[in-house]
């Protein structure tokens, strides 16, 4: 079998979504793939490297994301612009966003999982340097990383998935519901209790 680089790509994200980095072998990955563990080892140095790759497309795009964010989260025009580019991240980084959102924490020495969780320290940088209040931050909180969590978790119960465009559509209500209140600049200041 002549199995490619990205084809051992695919399988180990299945694999670590499911078992994790710690509980994924090399070994359960060529497996896995109809591969030995050298055949893996030809294509990646380490489990690592492996992880490395099968992460990076989806750190790469949340960073994209994010540099579009200044013009995207204040603007009540361009919010809904925003949104479809964070659930069609989440979407089309299905598995990748599971092993971060999963396994992400125990993964921090991992240069990949360090840069990613960067990224999301720079999205709250952001958000607490335009002045937004507790409550906004607490929506936007919720309505990306329960999004994301919703998405992945999702997939060891049975027939939360059934429809994938239903499910989008949901997420997309969901956040945008929940972003909705944002007023970053222009937020009238509470009267003093």
């Amino acid at each position: 079998m002549n199995t490619s680089r990205d084809e051992i790509i695919a399988v180990a994200l299945v694999e670590f979504a499911r078992d994790g980095y710690a509980g994924t072998s090399l070994q359960a990955i060529a497996d896995a793939a109809g591969l030995s563990k050298s055949a893996v080892l030809y294509h990646f140095a380490s489990k690592q490297a492996l992880l490395e790759a099968s992460v990076v497309p989806a750190v790469d795009a949340l960073g994209t994301l994010l540099d579009d964010i200044a013009s995207a989260i204040d603007s009540p025009e361009a919010r809904p612009g925003f949104i479809a580019g964070f659930v069609d991240l989440l979407f089309e980084h299905r598995l990748a966003v599971s092993v971060f959102v999963n396994h992400g924490r125990g993964l921090v020495d991992v240069p990949v999982i360090a840069r990613a969780f960067g990224i999301i320290d720079r999205l709250g940088g952001y958000f607490a340097s335009v002045g937004i209040g507790a409550e906004d931050k607490a929506r936007f909180g919720i309505a990306l990383a329960g999004s994301a969590y919703m998405l992945v978790a999702g997939d060891g119960h049975e027939g939360l998935h059934a429809d994938e465009h239903e499910l989008r559509r949901a997420i997309t209500a969901v956040m945008t519901e929940l972003l909705s209140p944002i007023r970053v600049l222009d937020r009238p200041t509470p009267p003093p209790e």
